[in-house]
């Protein structure tokens, strides 16, 4: 007969499925509560109440910011990436103004000689 020892003994609270699903309910909770609050805030927008919109509006970013906390952090580490490649977007932007620059120039004098 092989004993194998076990990690958690069986009747441990945390070892039920309702350990779990009292998790994900407080997160459906938080989720529900962001939506409702952005929803709410953008209501007051509509109607006028700029104050009290931007607060709840406020309110609901922040409960969705805990909600979503990996995105978030995903995104922010993502972020220098996405700046350096609107610096070389607006480098190369920059040089083709540039560059219509000196040919509207060039065009200006030749057009001068004719006339």
């Amino acid at each position: 007969m092989v004993v194998v020892p076990l990690s958690k003994p069986v009747d441990d609270p945390e070892n039920t499925p309702e350990a779990g699903a009292h998790a994900c309910d407080a997160m459906n909770m938080v989720r529900f509560a962001a939506a409702g609050t952005l929803v709410a805030g953008g209501a007051l927008l509509l109607t006028g109440n700029r104050r009290t919109g931007m607060l709840a509006a406020a309110a609901g970013t922040a409960l969705t910011m805990l909600d979503q906390q990996e995105t978030l952090r995903h995104w922010w580490n993502a972020l220098p990436g996405y700046l350096d490649q609107a610096q070389a977007l607006l480098t190369r932007m920059q040089g083709a103004v540039d560059d219509v620059t000196v040919q509207q120039e060039k065009l200006r004098k030749v057009f001068a000689r004719t006339s």
